[in-house]
């Protein structure tokens, strides 16, 4: 997959903007592409439509890249998910990025309410559903644009396999540039591997510090991560409580230097493209200061 031409080597994960007014977060996007931020990966909270909000970012801005990091296929018919990213797609070529996955039980039963079912055969079965021709279009005697250009959240070597099979690359979540080493062996040299990076910035050590803990820690629970951890060789030491400090160190980079390191560690390793979390001192609060400390750093270049 060929990410687009004024894509940079880095961006931000950005969490949270669905809860704020859309005015407030088209506002906070012109004012950090101004400042040199180039890409932004919306997580889905669901309280907004990612799509929804995509299309404002994009809207508000001139050359910033959004992506979508991850849309849940759960609860949205494979139709209304194409014809969504379709619609933005079209109306800004070259300037979204359409990521796609299963999230997780939390998500799927704690939120909306569903079964959460096998996460590689489900994700299976949807892009089947999704790649089907558009029926509609058939109709109505108009030509099939074909799949969707889309990336999917991966973490395993099977779902690493997935990507490399049946979509343009993968999206990466919560890793060491361990995994992005071998994540790129998997996929291969076609295609594109985005790799999220948690970070603090301009914070003291302890707080910076409470904040890796509660961030990997709201983690430490799903089977998914646990297992991802495990094959890079962390052990059920490093897994109990709120985690070891090893694992802490390993998934968070923690003031500029470090971040300027992880960063260069993920890109040598095979990202194509490193999207930063910065992780605010209460959950649910916009990490303004960081994004634009992170948006003004020439980080990657």
């Amino acid at each position: 997959m060929t990410l687009p031409p004024n894509m940079p080597r880095t961006g931000l994960w950005v969490n949270g903007l669905d809860l704020q007014p859309p005015t407030m977060v088209a506002e906070l996007a012109a004012e950090l592409e101004a400042t040199g931020l180039g890409a932004i990966w919306l997580s889905e909270g669901l309280a907004h439509d990612p799509f929804v909000t995509a299309a404002g970012l994009l809207a508000a801005t001139r050359s910033l890249v959004v992506g979508t990091g991850i849309a849940v296929i759960y609860g949205r018919h494979p139709h209304w998910m194409r014809a969504s990213a379709r619609a933005v797609l079209d109306a800004h070529p070259g300037r979204f990025l359409f990521g796609l996955g299963t999230s997780n039980p939390l998500v799927v039963e704690g939120v909306l309410g569903l079964e959460y079912r096998k996460p590689l055969a489900a994700l299976g079965e949807y892009l089947d559903e999704l790649d089907q021709p558009d029926a509609l279009r058939g109709r109505l005697g108009l030509p099939d644009p074909g799949p969707l250009p889309r990336v999917l959240a991966a973490l395993g070597p099977r779902a690493l396999r997935l990507a490399a099979d049946r979509a343009d690359g993968a999206i990466t979540y919560l890793v060491p540039p361990e995994h992005t080493s071998q994540a790129r062996a998997i996929l291969g040299p076609e295609r594109a591997l985005v790799v999220e990076q948690a970070v603090v910035v301009g914070s003291d050590d302890d707080s910076a510090r409470a904040r890796a803990r509660a961030h990997v820690g709201a983690y430490l629970s799903n089977p998914g991560y646990r297992d991802s951890w495990r094959r890079l060789g962390f052990t059920d030491a490093d897994l109990a409580g709120t985690g070891s400090d090893r694992l802490l160190d390993a998934l968070v980079a923690v003031g500029q230097d470090e971040v300027d390191r992880r960063v260069a560690a993920h890109l040598a390793a095979g990202a194509d493209h490193v999207c930063l979390q910065a992780l605010p001192a209460e959950p649910f609060t916009i990490p303004v200061e960081q994004w634009k400390l992170l948006a003004s750093m020439e980080i990657g270049h």
